[in-house]
């Protein structure tokens, strides 16, 4: 399994813990370095904590599951 295969298959398990709030995500890309792009949509996309989400929930899961990961960043 490829590492961009893995984080997908991290993130799904992750999306029905958004979607009961309203919100949602998309993987976007993953570069070399292991960061990892994502896009918030529904009520994350506009929501003040938001950012707070997406690096002490999303970031923290998908690095204590998967090493290679880096960093999680909004994408645009």
């Amino acid at each position: 399994m490829t590492l961009e295969e893995k984080v997908k298959q991290a993130l799904e398990t992750m999306r029905p813990q958004l979607q009961a709030d309203g919100g949602d995500l998309e993987f976007v890309s993953l570069d070399p370095d292991g960061k990892v792009f994502v896009k918030l949509t529904g009520a994350c996309g506009g929501c003040p904590m938001a950012t707070m989400t997406l690096k002490q929930g999303v970031e923290r899961y998908l690095k204590d599951t998967i090493p290679e990961v880096t960093e999680v960043v909004q994408a645009f």
